[in-house]
């Protein structure tokens, strides 16, 4: 009985041995690499699986790089792919840029591609420039008119600056202070209306593309359009800060007259006061001088006669005035 079973466990033994051998031996790959013309050692697969890469994410595009007419090392490629970098994209890009002429090498498309950017991508530019539009950027003229301005920049890729060159955003920053200052260096907004190409000249002229991974080949203007007016803006609220500030100046000066006057009101009632301390005197100095004898009670009633003939003069005169007001 265990002699029947060996055969059978002894197959299904190398049945499991053949299906582990070309699981992880990618023979179909192999096959497909070697009728492609693709020149790969059976231990240079099996190497691959040991080092956890996949190899068909190599030997496929090392098949389209050899089918191109490229001439590609796969330890070049396992050693990007181990780097990060994307394999099927960079091969692309190399098949791109050799149909297109441009001298690209493997290098330098892995540098630029470990860098973060699409190298395919750049390559596409560079052989079809790419517009990049600005945003609505206002700027104002001499004359205090401000002036909208919206432009088309036609770029290309430069290979040879990919790597630590600017990007889109560095190239819209510039054209940016370009059409400000050039706007700004206008003595009227007119100019800048009749003269739309003037902006595309002068920021042209400043060579806006140094120090970019890109190619300005044209600025185009897409539109111009008048603003506020905001010289007239700032005069107004110039004028409504100077009325602030001579407001704030009268103010204070009628505080100060009216404390002013509150210091007048005050001195005339000292006056006022001293004046009711010298008539409080006068009684005393009567009785001293009627004590004393240098005034007479004849003196004293005649005295009394003429203030009482003073008072009833003034009286009769009061009223006459009153007579002539009601008349």
């Amino acid at each position: 009985m265990g002699s029947a079973f060996f055969p059978i466990g002894f197959a299904l033994f190398i049945i499991i041995v053949v299906m582990l051998f070309f699981s992880f031996v990618p023979v179909g790959l192999w096959i497909t690499a070697f009728f492609s013309g693709v020149k790969i050692s059976m231990s240079t697969l099996i190497g691959m699986r040991l080092r956890r890469v996949a190899p068909s994410r190599l030997v496929n595009p090392m098949i389209k790089a050899t089918k191109a007419g490229l001439v590609i090392r796969i330890n070049e490629l396992e050693a990007h792919y181990l780097a990060g970098g994307n394999v099927n994209t960079l091969v692309d890009a190399l098949i791109a840029a050799q149909r297109a002429n441009i001298p690209l090498e493997f290098e330098r498309a892995a540098a630029i591609d470990l860098a973060g950017r699409n190298v395919l991508e750049a390559v596409q530019v560079s052989v079809n420039p790419k517009v990049i539009e600005t945003p609505q950027i206002a700027a104002v003229a001499k004359d205090g008119i401000e002036v909208v301005v919206k432009a088309r920049v036609t770029v290309r890729a430069n290979i040879e600056r990919l790597v630590g060159g600017a990007g889109e955003e560095t190239i819209i920053a510039r054209v940016g202070e370009g059409i400000v200052t050039t706007v700004g260096s206008s003595d009227s907004h007119k100019d800048v209306l009749e003269n739309p190409d003037r902006i595309s000249k002068t920021v042209l002229d400043k060579g806006l593309d140094s120090g970019t991974a890109f190619e300005i080949l044209s600025i185009d203007i897409a539109d111009v359009d008048v603003g506020r007016n905001i010289g007239a803006t700032l005069q107004m609220d110039q004028a409504e800060a100077d009325k602030k500030i001579a407001e704030a100046k009268a103010e204070e000066r009628r505080a100060m007259a009216v404390a002013k006057e509150q210091e007048m009101k005050a001195e005339v009632q000292a006056m006022r006061a001293k004046v009711v301390e010298s008539e409080a005197e006068v009684p005393l100095a009567l009785a001293s001088a009627l004590k004393s004898g240098n005034l007479g009670v004849m003196d004293y009633y005649n005295m009394r006669n003429i203030l009482a003939d003073t008072d009833m003069r003034s009286s009769i005169s009061k009223m006459t005035e009153d007579d002539k007001k009601q008349k």
